[in-house]
Order: C-alpha cells, then structure tokens, then sequence
C-alpha cells in the first residue's frame, strides 16, 4: 500500500527534475515567448549581417593580391604624372598671383612718388589721385573711359516734402504709443 500511494500522490525522483523542468520552461514561454522570439529573430538576423560584411571584406584583399603588378605599376605612373600635371598647374598660379602682387605693388610706390611729388610743389595730393586716375590706360576703351549721360528725370516728390515734418503726408499719420504699463488683461 504505501508503494501504490507513493506512486499515486508523488512520481519517482527520476521524473521529478523533468517535470520541474517542463512547468518551468513552460511558464517562461508562456511569460516571455513573444519577446524570447523577437530576440532570437533579431540575434540571427544581426548574425547574418555580420558574417556578409566580414565575407566581404575579406574577399577584395584577396582580389588585390591577385592584381597584375604591370597594371599596379602604370596605375601608380598614372597618379604620378597627373599629380605633376596639377603641381605645375599650381606653380603657374603662383607665378601669375606674384606678377600682380609685384605690379599692385610697383603701381602704389609710383602713386606714393606723385603724391610726395606734388606735395613738395605745393599742390594737394587730392588733385593728382584724380588726375592719375582720369588718365586712360594703355589697354582700356576710349568709349569706357567716357562717362554716360544721365537722363533727366522728374523728382519723386516735391522740392519742400520733409518726412519728419509731418506734413505732406495726407492720410498717413503715426503717433507714438501711450508711455506706462499696458492695460492688458
């Protein structure tokens, strides 16, 4: 009788740890199964991701080993002679830039003499700006250097029209706000 109680109420001690296991496992999907799904999903996905771009990596490094050296060898020429190319296209910049500092230069100290010149003589410097100035150079335009006519045109308003005087204005009057705190609210 007690064995058939025993076996009744209570299973063998060997099926005990696989029942605990089941209720335990199986309360934990019943809890968390959506998320442990999820998760999984994600994990595998961020799995597959990575071992692409691994792969991918890997697989061009192989590539340039198996690159011909002839073609290493003229692509490499190839990057010298343009680098050359743009390193003398910047020198002639330079040049060109320095020849216009030089005249810009040459043109102030010549500007400097004259008006030293015509300060000695007694003259303003005001009047010989002007007169260097007004002198055409060599490679302009004479229809440039000639100053265009100005058409006649009507004034907009009246020669006694004053903004601040406030007339004149017609229906357009401002006056200023009241002084104080606003009587708000």
């Amino acid at each position: 009788m007690d064995l058939g109680a025993a076996q009744e109420g209570n299973p063998p001690p060997e099926r005990e740890g696989v029942q605990f296991l089941q209720q335990t496992v199986g309360s934990l999907f019943a809890d968390y199964g959506w998320y442990i799904l999820l998760s999984s999903v994600a994990i595998y996905l961020l799995i597959q991701k990575l071992s692409r771009s691994f792969r991918g990596k890997t697989q061009p490094r192989l590539d340039a080993a198996a690159v011909e050296p002839d073609a290493v060898v003229r692509r490499q020429e190839a990057l010298l002679a343009a680098r050359l190319r743009m390193q003398e296209e910047l020198n002639e910049q330079a040049e060109k830039f320095k020849e216009k500092q030089k005249k810009a230069e040459e043109e102030k100290r010549r500007q400097k003499i004259v008006m030293w010149e015509s300060m000695q003589e007694g003259k303003s410097y005001k009047e010989t700006l002007k007169q260097n100035q007004q002198e055409p150079e060599p490679g302009a335009s004479a229809a440039a250097a000639a100053p265009k006519p100005k058409p006649n045109r009507k004034p907009l308003r009246g020669a006694g029209y004053n903004p601040l005087s406030g007339e004149g204005g017609g229906t357009c009057s401002w006056r200023p706000g009241r002084r104080g705190p606003s009587s708000g609210g």
